[in-house]
């Protein structure tokens, strides 16, 4: 089976589906859903942006026990990333890791188990992870697709996500008075200003040096209108790109707020973070099925970027990204282990089959 999971992501991955290719965006989809005859897809659209959902039978089932959801985007990259490489026992290309492969494993264990199965079992394929995810797995949720719990194919060497943190991104401004820069008493700076701010991100999130699973505010940029040396700036906005753990969920907005207080605020997206009990049964299960094909059992890990299993979390249903090895996702040599794609058809084989 490793050797149609491996020509199946080479198709996949030959094809430039980033978001501004919205007709590969399409033929992506296109190439993944001939994959699936006799099964019921049903096609969505959002935005320019499309995504599927297979299913067995001609009526969607009102909750899924399961779904294996992959995204089928990836971020730009060289031309010749779109020409996959096999080399030492890597795929090299763009999406061979995030996450075309685990993608291509994904729908092939649907298309070979999924009618054999006693439960529904569903296949969510989407084009907008990489920019959110609100017009693919956010908008099928949104017209009442369920699941008991969602497998995202992330790539994740085979340990188990069950915890990602939320994101904030938010603008900060402050005002001050414009005066002649030869005559500071006479106006009031932004920028000062802004340095309260500043300071207190320092002191309540210091920026890393090593990882450590906790709260993270990133300043993207720092920027006033003002264009000349002489004089006082009246103006000052602050970008922010905030990664806050699921322990924090319910106090961050507070501890903004108190950072930023006088100042006005602007939020652009403020999203929860993935969390799944690590005690849930699927994960066990998930675990057990890892240990199976491979002899160890699937470890827990958490993960600082998110993914779409966020949007299930959202409405307080249970997920996991849990992929196959590789490294360099986004980077110039992206590679998936060819071996692990035929032992990760294997780990979910065994984990739905384990489930009937």
């Amino acid at each position: 089976m490793g050797s149609q999971v491996l020509e199946l992501t080479k198709k996949l991955v030959a094809i430039e589906s980033i978001d501004l290719r919205r007709d590969k965006l399409q033929e992506v989809i296109d190439i993944a859903t001939k994959q699936l005859d006799g099964y019921t897809v049903e096609q969505f659209s959002n935005n320019g942006r499309p995504s599927i959902l297979a299913y067995r039978g001609d009526k969607r089932p009102e909750r899924f026990k399961i779904i294996l959801n992959a995204h089928l985007d990836v971020v730009s990259g060289k031309p010749e990333q779109f020409a996959p490489v096999e080399k030492e026992g890597k795929l090299y290309g763009r999406g061979t890791n995030d996450m075309k492969a685990g993608g291509a494993a994904e729908i092939l264990v649907f298309k070979d188990l999924a009618h054999t199965l006693s439960y529904p079992v569903g296949l969510q394929l989407v084009t907008d992870e990489e920019i959110g995810g609100y017009d693919g797995t956010q908008y099928q949720i949104k017209r009442g697709v369920r699941a008991d719990f969602v497998i995202a194919g992330e790539p994740t060497d085979y340990g188990i996500n069950n915890k990602a943190k939320g994101i904030v991104w938010m603008n900060v401004r402050t005002k001050g008075i414009a005066a002649h820069g030869a005559y500071q008493w006479r106006g009031e700076s932004a920028i000062l200003k802004m340095k309260k701010a500043l300071d207190a991100i320092e002191r309540d999130f210091p920026v890393l040096t090593k990882e450590e699973w906790r709260t993270t505010v990133n300043i993207a940029k720092l920027d006033t209108t003002n264009t000349t040396y002489n004089k006082v700036p009246d103006n000052c906005e602050m970008k922010l790109d905030i990664r806050f753990i699921p322990e924090d969920w319910k106090t961050i907005k507070q501890k903004i707020e108190k950072m930023f207080e006088g100042m006005e605020v602007e939020y652009l997206e403020f999203e929860p973070p993935q969390l799944t009990d690590e005690k849930n049964s699927y994960v066990k299960t998930l675990q057990k099925s890892t240990g199976t094909v491979t002899g160890t059992p699937a470890k827990i890990i958490v993960k600082h970027g998110g993914s779409d299993i966020r949007h299930y979390n959202g409405i307080h249903e249970n997920g996991v990204t849990f992929g196959p090895i590789g490294a360099g996702l986004h980077s110039d040599d992206e590679w998936v282990d060819i071996k692990s794609l035929d032992e990760y058809y294997r780990i979910l084989k065994d984990f739905l089959s384990s489930l009937n």
